[in-house]
């Protein structure tokens, strides 16, 4: 077939404009709409054989299965106690946690809290030769303690703050590989992903402004209540699309907005340590709608009456 000359000059712009603009590269090219789900975030469940702990813990997981959630994540302190205790008590707790949460009948991801590390505290009896000692008897019956994962859409990060002193102590903190993972993680993402960070102690909180004297009376050696590099943590996230950030620990119900950040402080599922309410939160759990890129939450009780109801523990 012979072309005229305007059909040839047609032909050669349109191949020419093809080379110079190329197909963009996977990762630069617009994401897909994140997807629409609720999920449940519960913590600091604290099971125990006293206190009717396993009740309370059963009825809470009943209650959020009839919430239809895709799937739960679990904030930390499953048990109460694996740092002080001796291996059979461990065990034992440990073994009541993992009976209870079946109830739950659906995924379950898991975060390690500072009473989920065995044999630290001196008083176990436990030595630091122990096989289980410290967070290996949680990794052998949980699982890894951080670890991220994808659903709809959505990146998963879970962290691990607890970390075990020399002294036989422990300090919230997120440790230098950690960090350095975290950075990794975070930098294969997409532009604008949006994630979900999950963590037991929190990084950003309210709570030292109406729980003063329990901050001032703690004086302890190492921060126990929030985590102390969170600036550099904080310096990661700002780095991707971090809608939100899940916490534990304090055992209150607490919403903070920082930057573009909200850190969502969950009340936990055994209150004031099966004791009643925690500072006017009830013993409850977290649910989190996620759609199209917006999350918001709402605070769950399920009924749990102590018993023995005391204002503080």
């Amino acid at each position: 077939m012979t072309l005229d000359r305007r059909t040839f000059l047609k032909t050669l712009a349109a191949a020419g404009a093809a080379m110079a603009f190329p197909p963009l590269p996977e990762s630069s090219q617009r994401q897909p709409t994140p997807g629409s789900f609720d999920f449940v975030f519960f913590t600091d469940t604290h099971i125990q054989p006293e206190l009717d702990a396993a009740h309370g813990c059963d009825m809470c997981f009943r209650k959020i299965a009839s919430t239809n959630p895709e799937f739960a994540i679990m904030g930390g302190d499953h048990v109460f106690d694996a740092l002080a205790v001796n291996r059979v008590r461990a065990g034992t707790v440990f073994d009541l946690y993992k009976r209870t949460e079946q109830v739950l009948g659906m995924p379950l991801r898991h975060t390690i809290g500072n009473h989920d590390i065995f044999g630290v505290y001196t008083k176990s009896g436990v030595p630091p030769t122990d096989p289980a000692y410290g967070k290996k008897m949680y990794q052998d019956r949980i699982g890894q303690t951080f670890y991220s994962f994808d659903h709809k859409g959505y990146h998963f990060v879970v962290l691990d703050s607890i970390q075990p002193t020399d002294d036989r102590m422990w300090e919230a903190r997120v440790d230098e590989p950690q960090l350095h993972w975290l950075r990794d993680d975070l930098g294969r993402l997409p532009a604008g992903a949006p994630v979900i960070a999950v963590i037991h102690c929190p990084l950003v909180t309210a709570f030292a402004t109406y729980a003063y004297a329990e901050f001032a009376s703690a004086n302890r050696k190492y921060n126990t209540m929030t985590v102390a590099n969170a600036p550099e943590v904080l310096e990661i996230f700002e780095q991707a699309n971090v809608l939100a950030v899940l916490q534990g620990h304090t055992h209150v119900n607490e919403a903070v907005a920082y930057k573009n950040t909200q850190y969502i402080t969950s009340g936990a599922v055994c209150g004031n340590w099966w004791h009643g309410p925690r500072l006017g939160t009830p013993e409850g759990f977290t649910v989190v709608s996620l759609r199209e890129g917006k999350i918001s939450t709402r605070y769950e009780t399920y009924g749990f009456h102590s018993i023995d109801p005391r204002e503080k523990f």
